[in-house]
């Protein structure tokens, strides 16, 4: 298996995304932001199809437009209980905008549809480079956010009596988390991007009640889940994604029954 390019690219590529998904997913599960990592998936498809449209490279606009509707949705909803109502809002406006996209296209639509399903054994030289560059990017803001962050998910009444912006840090993390779905699509695609976000992450917490234990055990499982996803790909033909997100399903079944 390794001796083929495209099948080592696959693999580096589910490692990095297992990277930043793990401490992402850790921080979604526990704020109960996980509906927000599916709303930016679709979110990202509309930002995929209005660069096309524009006739900019796919995968800048599905980072543009990802990270600034994780910071719209945050700003929109700080509190949980207006999380919900916000995260929706920004769905129905990313699908509505990305069905305009693709009826306005007249060139082929392809790069576009495929984020639907992801295609990790597609993932070329140039794309591993500029996913390392986002990976680091997200990693590197996620630890300057996650002391203010864990007080605001912990203890958001406390956090604002203490002068912390909930407003500003919810924003802050749903771009950050824009960036990491924006890692995940190219993998499992917009449509299982729950897969690696939120799988692993929810286990993890399922397993252990410690906080960066669980961080460091969910981005084991996001690897373990993406790099095994791939490798049964090669041996049986059937695609990627449905691998992945089957080992992650079997995982998370496997923390409940535990």
């Amino acid at each position: 298996m390794l001796d083929y390019e495209f099948m080592r690219h696959a693999l580096l590529a589910s490692c990095i995304v297992a990277l930043v998904c793990g401490p992402v997913g850790s921080f979604l599960v526990l704020r109960r932001q996980v509906f927000a990592a599916h709303a930016l998936g679709h979110l990202g498809f509309a930002g995929a199809a209005g660069a096309l449209l524009a006739g900019v490279p796919p995968l800048w606009g599905l980072v543009a437009v990802t990270v600034a509707g994780g910071a719209a949705m945050g700003a929109l909803g700080e509190r949980l209980g207006d999380r919900d109502e916000a995260t929706g809002m920004v769905l129905s406006a990313a699908l509505a905008s990305g069905v305009l996209f693709l009826s306005l296209l007249t060139v082929g639509a392809a790069p576009a549809t495929a984020l639907l399903f992801g295609n990790v054994l597609g993932v070329d030289t140039p794309t591993l480079w500029r996913m390392a560059g986002l990976a680091a990017l997200s990693l590197g803001l996620l630890a300057a956010l996650s002391g203010p962050l864990l007080f605001a998910s912990v203890g958001p009444d406390q956090a604002e009596v203490a002068g912390v912006r909930l407003r500003a840090i919810s924003a802050g993390f749903l771009a950050i988390t824009g960036l990491a779905v924006a890692e995940a699509v190219q993998v499992v695609g917009v449509l299982l991007v729950f897969t690696l976000l939120v799988g692993p992450a929810a286990a993890a917490q399922r397993l252990t009640a410690r906080l960066w234990p669980a961080v460091a055990l969910a981005t084991a499982l996001a690897g373990g889940q993406a790099c095994l996803g791939v490798a049964l790909a090669y041996l049986t033909d059937w695609p990627a994604s449905f691998w992945i997100s089957a080992l992650s399903a079997a995982c998370y079944a496997a923390a409940l029954l535990r």
